[in-house]
């Protein structure tokens, strides 16, 4: 079995099968970004929070990535000061699938199920994914990391979150502690909740590129800590939106460079 998870790991490695298009939500009245598959009907679509004072951009290598496998990715651009608003970016998220939902994205051949939405983010971004799942009901799955606390707290809103989780905390993070805030939300959660720890990573290894946030935030632009995010995102989203459960094995097994710390499912707790 851990051969297998090697190769699919592998696999989900690279580029997926689909070419990608990049968008603007600002378009349709909210500032970020989308990438979409150039084409499918009925696919799973994912809404992506940013970090604390991060852009969308440092994220781009991980939304292309998911949507060359098939997922439409809503990257909303709000709330980026240093005082932003929790709660009116979790409402931001929901709008973002609202949108990925409600309008049809490309050139009329693209379409998004309202059945197969996920939620995923960094940092604050990652908590307030944890906010946003809590009140909608559509959400089927949830994906952190390096996930930080909000307010209102995501670790209180995690005990109403239902759906399936996957929680990455970073080893060497000063800002969001593994045994912290992403420990906290998984043990919390009120639905099955995976937490693994990326031993090398830093709280900023998931970003990409330079950006002057830098100056202010411990930790850097880390290829390897994206790899790995890349690949377990996606599987996770494969497995729990499009139902690809080849991919499940992956879910199920320890890989290099992220161990599974806790797993708790909803029916023994």
């Amino acid at each position: 079995m851990a051969n297998k998870a090697k190769h699919l790991a592998e696999e989900l490695s690279h580029k997926g099968p689909h070419r990608v298009l990049r968008g603007d939500l600002a378009l349709v009245g909210l500032p970020g970004v989308v990438f979409t598959p150039t084409a499918g009907l009925g696919l799973p679509a994912v809404a992506f929070g940013h970090g604390w004072l991060q852009p969308p951009e440092r994220y781009l290598g991980l939304l292309r990535h998911l949507a060359s496998w098939g997922v439409v990715v809503a990257a909303p651009a709000t709330q980026r000061g240093p005082l932003a608003s929790h709660r009116l970016f979790a409402a931001d998220l929901r709008t973002a699938l609202d949108v990925c939902v409600g309008v049809r994205l490309g050139d009329g051949e693209i379409s998004v199920d309202p059945a197969r939405l996920g939620l995923a983010g960094h940092s604050v971004g990652g908590g307030c994914a944890v906010l946003a799942a809590a009140d909608d009901s559509r959400v089927r799955a949830v994906a952190t990391l390096a996930a930080t606390q909000t307010k209102p707290f995501s670790t209180d809103a995690a005990a109403r979150c239902r759906m399936p989780s996957l929680h990455l905390a970073a080893g060497q993070d000063v800002v969001a502690p593994a045994v912290g805030h992403a420990g906290l939300i998984a043990s919390n959660w009120g639905g099955s909740a995976q937490l693994r720890t990326v031993p090398k990573a830093s709280h900023l290894g998931f970003t990409e590129g330079r950006h002057w946030s830098n100056l202010v935030l411990p930790g850097k632009s880390e290829h390897a800590t994206q790899r790995l995010s890349r690949i377990l995102l996606t599987a996770f989203f494969l497995v729990h939106l499009a139902g690809e459960n080849r991919f499940q094995p992956l879910l199920d097994e320890d890989i290099k460079g992220a161990v599974i710390e806790t797993e708790e499912d909803e029916l023994v707790r």
